[in-house]
Order: C-alpha cells, then structure tokens, then sequence
C-alpha cells in the first residue's frame, strides 16, 4: 500500500507519522511519500518521521520528494494538508478583517474565503494529477476551509473524502468524562464543516442511549469552559457546539478579544520555529510533547481509519467526513457538503440519517451553505463581484459597506495568488 501525503513537510507531520506507526496493524503502509516544495522543511520532517517508523518497528519505506507527479504516481489514497501561502498568508486573514469589525479567522468569514480562493485552484490542480496517475486513488482533504474544497473535489468528479479532527477531539473528550473506551461513543453530529452540533452523545452505535443530558449536568461547566461560552447557553441549547460557533454566538466579544491579543498564526509561526530545530535533532525519535499545542489534536487517529475504511482493510464502519449531503438534510441541495456521521467503505461515505435538524442550527446552516456555494463560485471562476457576493452572504459579514471594502482587502492581499486578480 502507498500513501501520499501532500504538504508533507508541515510540522503537523509527524502527528500523522506517529499514528502510521502505531496504528501499522489498521493501515499496513509499505511506502508513505512526504511531497513539499519547501525542501528545507521537507528533510527535516522526513528525518524524524524515518526515526519515528524505525523506534515503533514500523517495515515500512519513507520517501520525500518534491516531484509532485513522482509521489502520486501509483498512490492507493493521497492526504491533502496544504496551506497555500504559509502562515503569512494565515496572518493576514486574521488581521485585516478585524479593520471592519468582523472575525479575523483562517477558516470562515473573510479570512476563510480568502483561503478558499487561494487553495482551491491549487487542490482541483493537484487532484487532476492524482486521477492521471491513478484513477482509482482515494482523495482525503485535510485541507481548510474542508467544506468547500471537499465540495470542489466532489462536484470536479474527484473519489474525494474531507476530514476535521473537531469530531474525534468531542469523542475523546466525552469517552474520558464517562470513563469509556472512544469506540463505544457514537456522536450525533451534525452541520457544516466547522459549524456542527453534537445533538446527541450515544453508547454503543447508532442507536445507544443518548447520554448527552447526562455529560451536560455533570460536566457542563468543563464542556463550556473549553468552548467559551457560557454555561446557560449550553443548558438552553441541550446540545454542544462547535468551538467555532463562538464565532457566531459572540461574535463581538471574540473581535474585541482577537484586536488585544497576538494572532494565532503569530503563535504558530513562533511554534513551528521551536519544532523544527528540535525535528533536526537527530536524537528525537518521538513526536515531541510541543506538537499537541500546534492543532490537529487526534488528526492522525481519524486519518488512519478513514484511510483504512476507504481501502478496504479496516477502519470503524461509521466516520464523520465530509460528503455529500445525498438529501440528509432535506432542505440543503443533494451536491451541498455536510460534516456527519457516515457509513464508509471502499465504495465512499454514505451520511446515515439524521433526525430533523433544529430551526435555531438549520437556519444558521442554510445560510452557510449558500456562502459556500457562493465561495466556490468565486474560487473557481474569480471576480471582484463575486467576492463581493460571497462576502455579503456570509452571516459574519452581511452589510454591504463591509463586503465592499473586504472584497477589496482580499484582492489586494491575495493577489500573487489570484490568477484573475
């Protein structure tokens, strides 16, 4: 089995790596290929990940390469983790929509859109190469905003899967509170990618017991600290957001609080800095504990399974991905993407049902969805009016006088990366 992992030399490596290694009995990789241009990034990951598989007595061979064509040809699933522009490229998507009042965020609002229309003429690119090489090969996007470029793959034809660590990081955290083994919580997750809802937290499948009220009354005050938001809602809501409703449920609050305090992306480049130097010494051969401050907590755990569902050699029968929504969610288009659980095999994801969805969260979704459609639009075919009708319909923008003056911020920020532009 060969696997490609695309932006292989990202710090988040290797997390990935680590989970490989010791999940090797799940996903029996013989060849893992690590592709980036940034060579310098490249080596120093690639050694530490050969470290990693040789002190876990992993067999398998570890390549790096930046010759794109090289690691995809002969790909049983490629891995999609770029971040076009580099965290540079992050840092302004969480600086100038802050100017108008609006979240600085790489991954919705102005900020996501921006990533969107820098990544997704790059994914469709390197997701025409893959299907040269190898028709058959499975696409995984890891990629931000997951959402709509999984959609850009799905609606391109592409055998295309997204993946967000939001959901395992919620089963982890809920098996810890009821002191049970992660494969016996099932999630009844909900939404959008980055905008979903936990509705109900069940033992043993599909049809457990919903122990939700349960983890809300004894641990609600731990569940809303680590969201940020307020106890009462929680209890008024009966269900768990995603942290990144925040965005929407204090959306002010979170603005004033993002103007005061260094950006995350500042935090990270600072990080990535550290991990590299210690990824040089040739001593480690473990993920170094700094890594689970980076993001992407459990990110290899819901790789591995996904990737050894969609070949057929294992993996848990049902996942949240990203898919296509297949009329899940009756009032979203069959082709629009949603983040649920899903059964998932060799032949792709089927979402399983879902109950009737909250008003409160469908609305809220509806409107999201059409952003996307928007954002895709605009992504694919460019313009400044397109821009500008995204950013108008994105529910953390909305008034005209801001979308005008985003749509240009973005242009003149993203510019290099706008073929249009």
């Amino acid at each position: 089995m060969k696997l490609t992992v695309v932006g292989g030399g990202s710090t988040y490596t290797p997390e990935l790596i680590d989970g490989f290694a010791r999940l090797r009995d799940t996903l029996p990789v013989e060849e893992l290929v690590l592709v980036d241009p940034a060579t310098d990034r490249l080596e120093l990951v690639g050694g530490l990940a050969r470290r990693i598989f040789a002190h876990q007595g992993h067999p398998g061979r570890i390549v790096t390469t930046s010759d794109l064509e090289a690691a995809v040809d002969g790909a049983d699933a490629v891995l999609l983790q770029l971040r076009v522009g580099g965290q540079a490229a992050r840092l302004q998507d969480e600086t100038w929509p802050l100017e108008c009042g609006c979240v600085g965020q790489e991954t919705t609002g102005a900020g996501g859109l921006a990533k969107a229309l820098r990544t997704v003429p790059v994914v469709l690119d390197i997701a025409d190469r893959v299907r040269r090489a190898n028709p058959n090969a499975w696409i995984i996007d890891f990629t931000n905003p997951v959402g709509i470029v999984t959609r850009a793959l799905l609606q391109a034809g592409h055998r295309a899967v997204g993946l967000c660590n939001v959901a395992i990081g919620f089963q982890r955290k809920f098996a810890a509170m009821l002191d049970v083994a992660p494969a016996d919580i099932h999630l009844d997750h909900v939404g959008l990618n980055h905008l979903t809802w936990e509705t109900g937290v069940r033992l043993d499948g599909p049809e457990g017991r919903n122990v939700l009220p349960d983890l809300l009354a004894a641990h609600g005050d731990t569940i809303a600290g680590d969201l940020h938001l307020p106890r009462p809602l929680l209890d008024r809501l009966g269900v768990v957001p995603s942290y990144y409703l925040r965005y929407y449920y204090a959306h002010d609050q979170v603005v004033d609080e993002l103007r005061t305090k260094p950006s995350r992306a500042a935090e990270v480049s600072a990080m990535e800095k550290q991990l590299l130097e210690m990824y040089g010494d040739p001593s480690l051969h473990e993920k170094p504990a700094l890594l689970a401050k980076r993001g992407g907590a459990y990110y290899s755990e819901a790789a591995v399974d996904l990737a050894a569902a969609l070949l057929g050699g294992g993996g848990s029968p049902y996942q949240v991905v990203n898919t296509h929504n297949k009329g899940t969610l009756p009032f979203l288009p069959d082709d629009a993407v949603i983040e649920v659980q899903a059964a998932v095999g060799p032949k792709g994801a089927s979402p399983l049902p879902v109950a009737p969805l909250d008003p409160l969260y469908a609305g809220l979704v509806a409107a999201v969805t059409t952003y996307e459609d928007l954002a895709l639009e605009a992504a694919l075919r460019g313009g400044r009016e397109r821009v500008f009708r995204a950013l108008l319909s994105h529910p953390l923008v909305g008034q005209y006088a801001y979308a005008e003056t985003l749509t240009d911020q973005l242009i003149a920020h993203n510019r290099e990366h706008l073929a249009w532009a």
